[in-house]
């Protein structure tokens, strides 16, 4: 299933920013806002597409520190066009299920606008979990299938486009992430124009004793 979300992706690449202009500005806009990353944190972005979060957290801390990791390569490609001059942005090509570091790496993983084209999301977030420092935080923001607009767009999907797996509701998502040992912090619903409906959640590993 990795194979035809990376093909997709690969095929729009060109396209990507431009055809979803709006919709990428509006709600990574939202994201940092939301996130409020310090400009001392390491960040990884899992799943960063053509870079977009990575150029907004630049142009507010240019010195921020991040790793923005895909599997599609034509996406990376452009994203690290828009960086040439920024040493501390980087990107690999990873799969959200396979991160390519041994220890704990990072203060804050994020993952926009991906998690529904996860096939095996509770590993995902496991592998995020390893790679964040203890103290850390993950911020999702995802569609949200307690908007029924986004009810039907799953429904849809779900029969015509074969990279798309699953959206979910808060509830749902909250249940993965506790599951996992996760601590939820903040969650909340917001809504971009008549269609999207989306969620942004952020969470805590387990805290030593």
């Amino acid at each position: 299933m990795e194979i035809l979300v990376q093909q997709q992706y690969d095929r729009l690449a060109h396209i990507y920013d431009q055809r979803w202009q709006g919709y990428i500005t509006n709600t990574l806009s939202f994201l940092v806002d939301w996130a409020q990353i310090a400009a001392t944190e390491r960040v990884l972005d899992v799943a960063c597409g053509t870079g977009e979060l990575e150029r907004l957290l630049v142009e507010q801390q240019p010195e921020q520190a991040i790793t923005g990791v895909d599997f599609s390569e034509q996406m990376l490609a452009i994203a690290r066009q828009k960086f040439t001059n920024h040493p501390s942005v980087t990107f690999q090509p990873a799969a959200a299920s396979a991160l390519p570091w041994q220890q704990a790496e990072f203060d804050v993983v994020v993952c926009a606008n991906a998690f529904h084209y996860f096939n095996a999301p509770a590993q995902v977030l496991a592998e995020m979990q390893r790679v964040l420092h203890p103290t850390g935080r993950i911020v999702i923001l995802d569609w949200c299938r307690d908007f029924l607009l986004c009810r039907l767009c799953d429904w849809g999907l779900s029969r015509i486009d074969p990279a798309h797996q699953n959206c979910y509701t808060e509830a749902e998502l909250h249940d993965f992430l506790q599951a996992i040992g996760y601590e939820v912090q903040r969650s909340q619903r917001v809504r971009f124009g008549l269609i999207w409906g989306l969620m942004a959640i952020e969470a805590t590993p387990p805290r030593p004793y």
